[in-house]
């Protein structure tokens, strides 16, 4: 009887750890990213296990706590990281060129905003069969450093989406990684002069005070602009409007585009969807700024007009 009621005891306690444990980890994750591998430019019976790294990348990303913050399954960030392999050596080292996108919810409806759209081809790392993926923020590796940098980016964009400079820890997580990368010589991970459209240019501005109201823009646009949508709708628009003017006036004392680039890269269908019911005067207080601020989008902003 006294072995039962042991035996019993230590099944329970098993059973609670369990229970522990898997709570843990479901509010520790942050992620919810899909990857693609496109490997049709290195297609070979010596890479044949590179069908691994897509299901191996998605576990690193979406299994590793990236904040100290409670998420719930439902919160957990939506991203997609596509990756094309371009060439492999006998040693395999793999040159690849990826493409990194998170979106966030607009709240009290069931679509999703595009938070960033980023292009990185500047990416090597080497890739073996079976290689476990370890997350060390203080030691480089030319595979996870890249994930781990990005991780942090889309954290950094998500928590400026809902509270002003919100990101800030997460990009200065991301400069860290940079910063350690950058000191070993590896490919991508240079510092250079001038509005460079790579990391170091990403991470540089995004850290950069002179960029601060572009953040702010950026909370401003979603979190009071967008989530409000379905309670005040034209009250949603008019802070669209000084979100964008907010970007303008920024761009205008700044020297390099790239961040703004990729707001309007990614937004400018959006804004114009937002805007297109706005009154007359709205509309084109919007165009005005709007046409200025992004001119290489000026023909689908024109539709504001019609």
């Amino acid at each position: 009887m006294k072995d039962k009621l042991q035996i019993s005891i230590f099944v329970n306690v098993l059973l609670f750890l369990a229970l522990t444990v898997n709570l843990k980890i479901l509010h520790a994750q942050e992620l919810n990213c899909a990857v693609s591998v496109n490997d049709r430019q290195i297609s070979g019976s010596s890479t044949e296990y590179v069908s691994e790294l897509a299901p191996a990348i998605e576990r690193y990303l979406n299994e590793n706590r990236w904040t100290d913050d409670r998420y719930e399954d439902y919160e957990r960030i939506r991203c997609n990281i596509q990756i094309l392999l371009t060439d492999v050596d006998g040693n395999s080292n793999f040159t690849a060129e990826a493409v990194i996108t998170a979106n966030r919810p607009i709240y009290n409806t069931n679509r999703q905003s595009t938070l960033m759209v980023i292009s990185d081809s500047a990416w090597r790392f080497n890739y073996s069969r079976n290689k476990n993926l370890i997350f060390d923020d203080l030691q480089f590796d030319d595979l996870t450093s890249f994930l781990d940098f990005y991780a942090y980016i889309i954290l950094g964009y998500d928590y400026d989406s809902f509270s002003d400079l919100g990101g800030s820890s997460h990009f200065n997580s991301a400069l860290s990684i940079f910063e350690i990368a950058q000191n070993t010589g590896a490919q991508g991970w240079g510092r250079s002069i001038g509005a460079q459209r790579n990391r170091f240019g990403l991470i540089n501005d995004l850290t950069n005070p002179s960029y601060r109201d572009l953040r702010s823009a950026y909370y401003r646009y979603h979190r009071l602009g967008l989530d409000q949508f379905t309670q005040q709708e034209e009250l949603a628009r008019n802070e669209i409007v000084e979100a964008l003017d907010l970007i303008r006036e920024n761009k205008r004392v700044t020297s390099n585009n790239y961040l703004y680039d990729l707001f309007f890269g990614t937004k400018y269908m959006e804004i114009v969807a937002a805007l297109m019911d706005a009154s007359p005067s709205v509309r084109t207080a919007a165009y005005n700024i709007i046409s200025d601020a992004d001119p290489a989008n000026t023909s689908e902003y024109r539709k504001l007009l019609e």
